[in-house]
């Protein structure tokens, strides 16, 4: 019998890659979104996927839907990938945020409980519950300082996970993921708009890129490569977190340099910097430590920044 999937959130990046990854190994997969019937699931299409899989709505915050999608859908593994997931927008929209990330993740752990089967989670969480870093590479012993309410909810839906993993012995996991990047990221994340904005310029747009700083410093990642770190964590028996991430760290400013240089441009021309764009608050450092994954799952990034830009352009 073939393994039997849920993605929650599967019409985004993750979701997407993750469904491509998963077909691939043979398993049903069952997507969810809040409302299917309206969704277009754009990137599905794109791929060649929305027919291969199937779609159903359920909303997250709801523990009746929730509990109705898995008493249907009867799941050997979860990914939970759903959830308000831009940090800029989240300073704008907390309460949704936070109900959309933390009592999404309470509501699958309590019903999943409910249900009493075998069934094994993962949960997305972020570098940014780390905080700043500083010169410090974090792993999965750092002590979390959100300073984002983005951050403040992944962290709460994390400490749910751990808890009922201790408490009720349930098969979950967190992978605390570092920034990873492909084309089917919207504008709104820093990486895209980058990427979009030079590649007009090159083609003869007379537009100004105008961001809000340059000097943060991320670890950033290709897509494809950490959907496949999500499923090795649902492989193993001994149930832990992971962090996930290149290992290298690199500043916006020499992200932006890449990108132009790549087509022949100085950045210098066409950027500008607006400080009214910067979030009430920001971690100027994010670096990860990758080395329990690479030991435990025997995943290890293989793109690195420079060539992550040539994939995006």
């Amino acid at each position: 019998m073939p393994k039997r999937a849920l993605i929650c959130g599967i019409s985004g990046q993750d979701g997407t890659y993750l469904t491509e990854l998963l077909l691939g190994k043979g398993y049903e997969v069952t997507g969810a979104s809040r409302d299917a019937g309206s969704s277009d699931f754009h990137n599905l299409t794109a791929r060649g996927l929305r027919e291969r899989v199937r779609l159903v709505s359920m909303n997250l915050t709801d523990f009746r839907s929730v509990l109705q999608v898995l008493t249907q859908a009867r799941p050997d593994e979860i990914y939970n990938l759903a959830g308000q997931s831009s940090v800029s927008l989240s300073f704008e929209q907390p309460i949704d945020t936070f109900d959309s990330v933390a009592v999404a993740a309470l509501n699958l752990l309590e019903a999943i409980r409910f249900m009493a089967r075998p069934i094994r989670l993962y949960n997305a969480c972020s570098s940014e519950c780390f905080g700043d870093t500083g010169d410090a590479a974090a792993n999965e012993d750092t002590p979390f300082r959100p300073n984002s309410p983005y951050a403040t909810a992944r962290a709460a839906a994390y400490w749910s996970v751990a808890n009922y993993r201790d408490a009720y012995g349930l098969h979950a996991c967190s992978g605390i993921l570092f920034n990873h990047e492909s084309p089917l990221r919207p504008e709104r994340f820093v990486t895209q708009k980058v990427v979009s904005a030079a590649r007009r310029i090159a083609g003869g747009s007379k537009e100004r890129l105008t961001l809000g700083t340059l000097s943060i410093v991320r670890d950033w990642g290709w897509a494809p490569e950490y959907v496949e770190a999500m499923w090795r964590m649902l492989q193993q028996e001994k149930v832990r977190d992971y962090v996930v991430a290149t290992g290298e760290a690199h500043s916006l400013e020499e992200f932006v340099a890449e990108t132009f240089r790549a087509l022949g441009l100085d950045w210098h021309a066409h950027v500008d910097i607006d400080k009214s764009l910067g979030r009430p608050t920001d971690p100027h450092a994010v670096r990860g430590d990758p080395r329990r994954a690479a030991a435990e799952l025997g995943w290890k990034a293989q793109t690195r920044m420079h060539d992550l830009v040539r994939k995006l352009l």
